[in-house]
């Protein structure tokens, strides 16, 4: 039975160093035998700083999975596909790996970080790293709950995970999308409290949700709480993490899910609306500065890499 990366379904952490790659060229061997270690550096930092509850998460672009990995493609792995409309647009940025380091202490984010990108070696290029923070009691900077309706307990497993009738070959992986929005708090913050909730469909201090007949059509929640046919929640896990400085602020935005699909119908809803025009408010306030889709495989297809690399 294919065994999950432990970093998808995890609990929320205090800190997470975000590090996004592209591959030099002619280096695909090496980066199958890196990639097929770092679990293995993930567990062994894991253990000598138990106390952090670190995990680590190994994903791959959509546009270079099948350089890495020629034999097989999981089933609905696409590249991001950027949304736009009026003034309002989710850009696409073509990013070869993504590592995502997560723990309860930035020192030791910062210490597996840097074994990682030791391990990967000049056989990659940088592209972007985020530090991201737990900000109060897991909100955005813009003062509201971040990811209440994600799936609670083992649920979070069933949305976030492929399922073997779905994919067997791809089981226990997750399709991931990311994307780094900046926030502009300077104008976010002249809303009134009422005109803010009034964008979330939610209290602000107390996160309570409005009810369904007060909820704007043109509010977060609205465009994002989406139904299927069979009248089900359209469900995602969010390890989204706020990031910033004094100068710049945002939300490192980070989805899993055993489709692509329900990450795809919530940006359109948030972009491009419902059929009277109505978009998600939200928008106003913040802009997505990048966009990639990834898939984030089992520790069995990881360890296949190395297969890979030997029989090349």
């Amino acid at each position: 039975m294919a065994r999950e990366q432990f970093g998808i379904c995890a609990e929320p952490s205090l800190h997470g160093y975000y590090l996004l790659f592209n591959v030099l060229d002619d280096n695909n061997d090496y980066i199958r035998q890196a990639l097929s270690r770092l679990p293995a550096l993930f567990d062994k930092y894991a253990d000598r700083f138990s106390e952090s509850n670190l995990t680590g998460v190994i994903a791959i672009g959509s546009n270079y999975w099948d350089e890495l990995f020629p034999q097989a493609r999981p089933k609905y792995l696409q590249p991001f596909s950027e949304v736009s409309c009026d003034d309002r647009i989710a850009p696409a940025v073509n990013y070869d790996l993504y590592i995502e380091v997560r723990s309860d202490r930035a020192d030791v984010n910062h210490i597996v970080a840097g074994k990682v990108c030791a391990l990967l070696a000049d056989s990659v290029d940088l592209v972007e790293q985020i530090r991201g923070f737990r900000f109060l009691d897991g909100r955005d900077l813009t003062g509201f709950v971040d990811g209440t309706e994600n799936p609670k307990g083992r649920h979070r497993r069933d949305v976030a995970l492929v399922h073997a009738e779905d994919d067997d070959r791809f089981s226990s992986g997750s399709y991931l999308h990311i994307q780094r929005y900046r926030h502009n708090l300077n104008h976010w913050n002249t809303l009134e409290v009422k005109e803010q909730e009034d964008v979330f469909a939610r209290t602000k201090v107390d996160n309570e949700e409005y009810t369904s007949e007060n909820k704007p059509h043109t509010s977060h929640t609205k465009r994002t709480s989406l139904k299927n046919e069979q009248g089900e929640s359209i469900e995602i896990l969010r390890q989204s993490m706020p990031y910033g400085d004094m100068k710049l602020q945002g939300l490192f935005f980070v989805s899993y899910c055993r489709s692509p699909e329900p990450f795809n119908l919530m940006l359109k809803s948030m972009i491009i609306g419902d059929e009277n025009g109505n978009f998600d408010h939200m928008l106003k306030y913040t802009q997505a500065e990048t966009g990639a889709a990834f898939f984030a495989p089992s520790l069995n297809i990881l360890a296949e890499l190395m297969k890979v690399e030997d029989d090349s």
